[in-house]
């Protein structure tokens, strides 16, 4: 017999297996001879959610208890795939996880995917970002955001998405889950693989499609695409190798920035898009744990608190949403230049969130009227925009990768900071009047949106907590435009435009879901 039951749990009972366990019989009222006996009952949890709205912190939790039969299998995915190294080929651009999932969905299919990643693998990538934080040395070519698994296996890893109608999430997390993934991202609300954890899936991830007879190419970047009667033929690398296939699937990051320049000096259909930026804010995670769990100390079982916020705000009569985006509970900041000369940060979290400290980014949007002094540059204004911010906050903090930074209320206040906070971003800071930084449009916003927060969350706002600058990626702000039937480029066929660089997802997993129906189309238009 299975039962179903949903709970709402002290999260010492929630978080901890045996008191779970005998909380679950308990409700049961199981018999204690079936408690006893050797093959007793099997307590699996479904869902898992922690509700802090009010002082008294909850865990919701949906359960099935098997009695007297064995428990279903846990994930219906299986790694089967057919033999596809003489199948046809389809150019995969971008090793990402939208890259990496649209080759595996290719194989499941039966074609052969030939995936060009720009970057290094995973264990040569480590060197890459070790030498961006001892050495300030950005390498282009492979750095936070170009490189196996994409600026995600190494900034963070977070697999909630709210794109529920764009596929099938469970399937994304079960593919997660038979590459090594921890099973708990199937229970958890907000589920989480970490840094640490997450290059060792993206590794299995890429040995599933070599030993299906697909192809994984580092170092290889793409520097034209080979076009005849608005149609794709295939791709030209920087090694001048002609690769062909049945199409091209482009799944390149937001910030491959030289393959919007490229496509639009072809005369291929680009367009800008709204996107946001601002600067990181970091406290310490104790006092996240404070303000969200309303107790001193979150304890032995809670989780590392997190936090969302987002306001309006009015400036000059204009409008504009602040709000803080991809925050990581016990985590760190990381360099995330991908060219010498720029300074830009993002967060992550290693997978047991327990960093002493607590980032998250706090952006601004960006509207048309900002982009007014870049409009010679056409789609790619916004590009130009995000270079500019890039480079002052580079010069202005010593023009290597030491952040530019201020303390909170000094920041509110309009005060330079005379000394900064310890911090979890290794290169280092250097105290810098962030309004000198930000272009108007954003740091007023952003200045009035903190007190905003400051009021809902409080306590939040202190010279105990510091802005690091400066979080200009959140998304691409450029679009390539593709039909909504076939997923092509609206104007050249057989060019498959793709996930977050496209302008068509915002994380691993809506990147992911977005691959596999660019593969998915084009098996269902060419193979």
């Amino acid at each position: 017999m299975i039962h179903s039951l949903s709970l709402t749990l002290e999260p010492d009972i929630a978080f901890d297996d045996t008191a779970f366990e005998r909380e679950i019989y308990n409700r049961l009222q199981l018999p204690a001879d079936l408690i006893a006996q050797p093959e007793r009952p099997v307590v699996r949890k479904l869902r898992q959610s922690i509700d802090a709205r009010s002082r008294q912190v909850k865990v919701h939790v949906d359960a099935e208890i098997y009695v007297d039969e064995p428990p279903r299998p846990l994930i219906a995915y299986q790694k089967s795939y057919p033999d596809v190294s003489h199948a046809r080929p389809v150019i995969v651009v971008g090793a990402g996880p939208a890259g990496l999932f649209a080759a595996l969905r290719l194989v499941e299919l039966g074609l052969k995917p030939i995936v060009l990643e720009r970057g290094s693998d995973v264990r040569a990538r480590r060197r890459d970002l070790a030498a961006i934080n001892k050495d300030h040395k950005v390498n282009p070519e492979s750095n936070y955001c170009f490189g196996e698994g994409g600026a995600g296996t190494y900034s963070d890893g977070k697999l909630y998405t709210r794109s529920k109608k764009r596929g099938d999430v469970r399937r994304i997390l079960e593919i997660f889950v038979a590459h090594g993934a921890t099973e708990q991202i199937l229970v958890d609300a907000h589920p989480h693989i970490g840094t640490n954890k997450l290059p060792e899936v993206v590794v299995a991830l890429r040995q599933s499609i070599i030993e299906a007879g697909g192809e994984v190419r580092f170092d290889t970047r793409m520097v034209d695409v080979l076009i005849e009667q608005n149609e794709v033929r295939g791709v030209i690398t920087d090694r001048g190798e002609e690769l062909t296939g049945l199409g091209v699937i482009l799944a390149t990051g937001h910030s491959a920035r030289d393959v919007f320049e490229l496509l639009h000096r072809k005369g291929i259909t680009i367009e800008s898009k709204p996107f946001a930026m601002g600067v990181r804010i970091e406290h310490q995670q104790s006092l996240i744990d404070q303000l969200q769990y309303h107790r001193p100390e979150r304890g032995d079982y809670l989780p590392a608190a997190s936090y969302s916020l987002v306001t309006q705000t009015r400036h000059k009569g204009v409008e504009r949403g602040v709000f803080s985006f991809c925050m990581c509970p016990g985590g760190f900041i990381v360099p995330a230049a991908t060219a010498p000369g720029e300074l830009v940060v993002n967060g992550m979290s290693p997978s047991r969130r327990d960093s002493k400290y607590a980032n998250s980014g706090l952006v601004v949007a960006v509207h048309d009227t900002d982009l007014n002094n870049y409009k010679e540059y056409g789609p790619l204004a916004g590009i130009h925009f995000q270079k500019e911010l890039e480079q002052r906050a580079c010069q202005l903090a010593g023009g290597n990768q030491t952040a530019p930074a201020q303390r909170v209320s000094d920041f509110v206040n309009g005060r330079v900071s005379k000394s900064l906070l310890p911090t979890s971003y290794q290169p280092g800071l250097q105290s810098v009047d962030m309004q000198a930084v930000l272009p108007e449009t954003i740091a007023m916003p952003l200045k009035t949106g903190l007190q905003q927060f400051g009021k809902s969350m409080r306590g939040y706002v202190t010279n105990e907590a510091q802005l690091i600058g400066v979080e200009s990626r959140t998304s691409s702000p450029v679009r390539i435009p593709r039909r909504p039937d076939t997923l092509e480029h609206v104007q050249i066929s057989r060019l498959f435009p793709c996930s977050e660089g496209a302008g068509y997802a915002g994380g691993i997993v809506s990147a992911a879901m977005d691959g596999e129906k660019c593969a998915e189309q084009v098996a269902k238009l060419y193979a």
